[in-house]
């Protein structure tokens, strides 16, 4: 079974739900539908008792780049459509109530870190990284990133990814904690394959109240930060540095934030 959602591919089958970022050529940047459609599909078989496991993954050479800024309209009011959006999305994928498997299969870019750390089991291919991009164009992470992050690696690591906006290898997100697992490239498909087949036939009941548990206990903070970061970002939408990151971004050079 398919369901055609805009920019996003979802198919239910053998008791997988597989949800598909399909922007390849964007590599996977989402807008607000986008994000919209996420949350659909992951709200819409939450209740369906023969999805035993669902996979979260993109299309191509990237998971999901961050947020479509392309063509950005800097005279229009800051809105928070996206901000609600993404917000929904990772909510969703966390109280799904069956295990998620983020599979990340390449870049994993701003709010792409949120969708792929509120999965419950987030593994990546070899050469996948993680980049919390959002303090080069003038921004705060979003999307529930400032907790899912900090949950994963702690305060230190989560405020030096945060304010730095470095690349984090795979590998080095796997010993950070930041991630369950990494296979080398050409193993990815059929070791994501593998885990996902052991989850559909594991004990279902058991899995949903092992994640639930470990959500809850770890995750306390994350309805909080949705709430702090949509407040921080609609003021950091407005201001100058936003305006001046995007502009340096479609004019492909370095942002001058002291101008």
């Amino acid at each position: 079974m398919t369901d055609d959602l805009p920019g996003v591919d979802t198919t239910v089958d053998d008791g997988v739900l597989r949800v598909t970022l399909n922007r390849p050529t964007r590599m996977n940047a989402v807008k607000t539908e986008t994000l919209v459609a996420i949350a659909d599909a992951f709200e819409k078989y939450a209740g369906d008792t023969s999805v035993r496991v669902a996979v979260l993954t993109g299309a191509g050479r990237a998971f999901c780049s961050g947020a479509d800024i392309a063509g950005r309209d800097l005279s229009a009011p800051p809105r928070a459509d996206t901000i609600d959006a993404a917000n929904r999305a990772a909510a969703a994928i966390r109280a799904f109530p069956r295990p998620v498997v983020g599979a990340v299969n390449g870049a994993a870019a701003g709010v792409g870190v949120s969708l792929a750390l509120a999965c419950d089991l987030t593994v990546s291919k070899e050469s996948g990284y993680f980049l919390l991009a959002f303090t080069r164009i003038g921004l705060m992470p979003d999307g529930g990133a400032s907790a899912l992050v900090a949950a994963s690696v702690g305060r230190a690591r989560a405020l030096k990814m945060a304010l730095l906006a470095e690349r984090l290898p795979a590998t080095e997100a796997l010993t950070s904690g930041l991630i369950a697992e990494v296979w080398p490239d050409d193993e990815f498909d059929s070791a994501v394959e593998t885990l996902v087949q052991r989850l559909a036939d594991g004990p279902s009941g058991a899995f949903a109240s092992t994640k639930n548990a470990i959500n809850d206990a770890t995750l306390t903070e994350l309805d909080s930060a949705f709430a702090r970061e949509r407040e921080g970002q609609l003021v950091l939408l407005g201001g100058p540095d936003f305006a001046e990151g995007v502009t340096a971004f479609q004019e492909k050079r370095v942002a001058n934030f002291r101008r």
